[in-house]
This record gives structure tokens, C-alpha cells and sequence, in this order.
């Protein structure tokens, strides 16, 4: 569905778990007394150091990777009694855990080190989550640093469990936070929405897999919401690391070869009614060009992640329409018929569902229970894994 924006530029927000303290650093947002305080000019820190990133990122200057995709994250290993979080970025929000547990959010921090202080002094694991979606700008992290007496750690290992997803904003948890429909009273989409709360991410962490989120609100296989942007559409986007640069290509590390990719694609194909003027002057022939489109999507899937990759194309209720799901399944058949054994149908919906999310979009817990039939649905499948 199309994704609306409703910014608040507040600079940063923490929501510290009992007994930690969290400090944000920036020398060009900082007031003149946070300048000087004494406890933040004698904090003593290490240089940034190893992490693992999980999604798509490019290199950038000063030591720093860009990136544009939700549900992004790095991991870190470190020991102390706290941890710094380098950042250049004034657009998203995102989520610090601390061993598990989601210790502080950061909300447009800006050109930062977010400092995690107050931990047991030993061994502990940090991740960073993007929590936020960023087609037209850029992310940058710049690294964990450990606190003055603490030292960074190797890098977590890669998990041998990896799940792609592929979708629009269902995929992106857009406005999953929210417990109104009409969210631009309460900060708008963005500061209700959290990708790492999405079912893509639930379904991950459930499996302890890695996953890569690669989701674009407003986008469809072969037609946007409302047939907006025409001439574009989701794949116009999907090679890219970076949304906003034409042109951009992802280079596939050796590390990344997902044993499962979940596409969700087709709620803002089907959503709206054509509009005058839109390529297709009928619903049976945009039903054709997305099926066709569709096929050559999963051509390029197969293509990329080789034949023992499952493809998983699901599919949902969508504006009382049976066109989406109808389409979907026909296009699983179709595979099948052909000998490509590992393309599955998976339709998910569900009663107790409250789209109470911004625009109509998952909640919080639509979000638990699309997860918990997905990994059902995943359960059926002969994964080696």
C-alpha cells in the first residue's frame, strides 16, 4: 500500500531498560553544557571495530557503509561495562540490543556515538537494528566502539540459517507500531514503524536465521499503488543495494545463499482500481502482465540462488479481491507443472487480524500471527537446514 510520511525531526529518542544508561554524543547537536560535562570529555573509547553486517550495504568514506533497505542490522561482540554505536544519520530510527533485549532507540540520531553504559562487566553482544524504511536517502554506520576499559570482540559468526523476503510494505512492517490507523497525530509513519517487528524478522529470529529484508512500500510486481510512478515498479528497485541511485547493483557476497525466499508481491497491484491511462485497460490484461512479470521474477531467483533454494510466493486478502491470491497460486501451479519442485504457495489471513496499524496496515500482533503461520507453512517444506 502507499506509504505516506508524516516526519517528526526530533533528534533523538532513548528508552534506556532498568539500570543502563544511555548517552548521545554529537559535537554538532550537542548543547554547549553537554560540550562540557566532565563525564563526556574524560570518556575514554576504543576505535570502531569488527561487526557483520546482515542486508545489503556499500562502502563508504571514513569507515563507514551506507545503506537503504529496512531491517537492516550489524552485530558486534565486545567486553566492558558498555558500548558505542557510530552513526551518521539524520532520516532513520533504530532499535540497540544488548544480549537480546532492546535497550534504547535512536530516532534520527544524526552524526552520533550513542554510548551504552551501566553493563555487568564481561562479555556481552551488540546489534543494530534499522527500524525505519529509507528509499530516497542513506543510512551510514560507522562501527561499535567499546568503553574506556572494555575491548571490541571478533564479530559474531554468519548463522548457517538465511531467509530472504521480498515484498512491499507488509514486508516492511510500515506503521506497525501504531495503535490507530490515522498515526499522524502520534509521529507519523516512521515513528511507528519497526522492521525488526515485522514478521519477517519474528519468523527469523524464531528459526535463529539470518534474513535480509528487502521490502519497498507502495511498490507492486508490474503496478504501484494506485498506479503511482508508472514505468517503475518493484523490480525496477530490487538489484540495487542502494534505493535512491539509478543504476546501483548489489554485488551477492559468497556468504549470502538463502535457503528459503519468501516474495510477497502483488497487495498494490491489485489494491485500487485502474486509473485512465494506466498501461493496462482492463484487469484480465494487468492479471497478464503480472504473471508474466511474475515468472521472469522467479526466472531471476532461480537464476541468482540456484535450484535448491525454495521460493515461496504468498499472497493475502486484498480489498475484496480474489485477483492476488488467484493469480498467485496459478503461478505456483504453473512452476510445478514446468518441474520446478521448490516454487510453493503460501496464502496467509486470518480472523483474529486488526490491520490497526497505520492505513490499515499489521499491527504489532497481526505481525505475531502472520510469523506464526508462516513458520508453520515453513515447517512443511523438506529444508536441509
Amino acid at each position: 500500500m502507499r506509504r505516506s510520511r508524516h516526519l517528526s525531526r526530533r533528534t533523538f529518542l532513548t528508552a534506556s531498560a532498568a539500570g543502563l544508561v544511555t548517552t548521545v554524543t554529537s559535537p554538532s547537536q550537542a548543547s554547549p553544557a553537554s560540550q562540557a560535562s566532565p563525564a563526556r570529555a574524560s570518556r575514554p573509547s576504543t576505535a570502531p571495530a569488527a561487526y557483520r553486517t546482515v542486508g545489503r550495504v556499500k562502502e563508504a568514506d571514513g569507515g563507514y557503509v551506507r545503506y537503504s533497505w529496512p531491517g537492516i542490522s550489524f552485530e558486534g561482540r565486545f567486553r566492558g561495562t558498555g558500548v558505542g554505536v557510530v552513526l551518521d544519520d539524520a532520516v532513520n530510527d533504530y532499535d540497540v540490543r544488548i544480549d537480546g533485549e532492546t535497550v534504547t532507540t535512536l530516532v534520527t540520531p544524526g552524526r552520533t556515538t550513542s554510548w551504552i553504559d551501566g553493563l555487568p562487566d564481561g562479555e556481552h553482544g551488540v546489534r543494530l537494528v534499522k527500524r525505519t524504511e529509507s528509499a530516497w536517502a542513506a543510512g551510514r554506520f560507522g562501527g561499535f566502539a567499546a568503553a574506556g576499559g572494555g575491548r571490541m570482540l571478533p564479530a559474531p559468526a554468519a548463522r548457517c540459517r538465511q531467509i530472504e523476503f521480498i515484498g512491499d510494505s507488509y514486508t516492511a512492517g510500515y506503521g506497525n507500531t501504531s495503535d490507530t490507523r490515522d498515526c499522524s497525530a502520534t509521529g507519523g509513519v516512521d515513528r511507528n514503524t519497526n522492521a525488526g517487528l515485522a514478521f519477517p524478522a519474528l519468523t527469523a529470529e524464531a528459526l535463529g536465521a539470518d534474513h535480509q529484508q528487502n521490502a519497498f512500500s507502495g511498490r507492486g510486481m508490474v503496478r504501484n499503488y494506485n498506479g503511482g510512478e508508472p514505468g517503475t515498479d518493484y523490480r525496477t528497485y530490487y538489484d540495487r543495494a542502494l534505493l535512491h541511485v539509478a543504476g546501483d547493483v548489489w554485488e551477492k557476497p559468497d556468504t549470502w545463499n538463502p535457503q528459503v525466499v519468501v516474495i510477497g508481491l502483488g497487495i498494490n497491484d491489485f489494491s485500487t482500481p485502474l486509473n485512465a491511462g494506466e498501461p493496462w485497460a482492463t484487469q484480465d490484461e494487468l492479471i497478464a502482465a503480472y504473471e508474466s512479470a511474475y515468472h521472469g521474477f522467479l526466472d531471476k531467483l532461480r537464476a541468482r540462488y540456484g535450484a535448491g533454494t525454495h521460493l515461496v510466493v504468498s499472497a493475502t486478502s486484498v480489498s475484496g479481491t480474489t485477483a492476488f491470491a488467484d493469480t498467485a497460486e496459478r503461478i505456483v501451479r504453473n512452476r510445478v507443472a514446468r518441474g520446478d519442485r521448490r516454487v510453493g504457495y503460501w496464502y496467509y489471513d486470518d480472523p483474529a487480524l486488526d490491520r490497526l496499524g497505520c492505513d490499515w496496515h499489521p499491527s504489532l500482533s497481526d505481525h505475531r500471527i502472520i510469523s506464526g503461520l508462516l513458520g508453520r507453512y515453513l515447517a512443511t517444506l523438506p529444508l536441509d537446514w
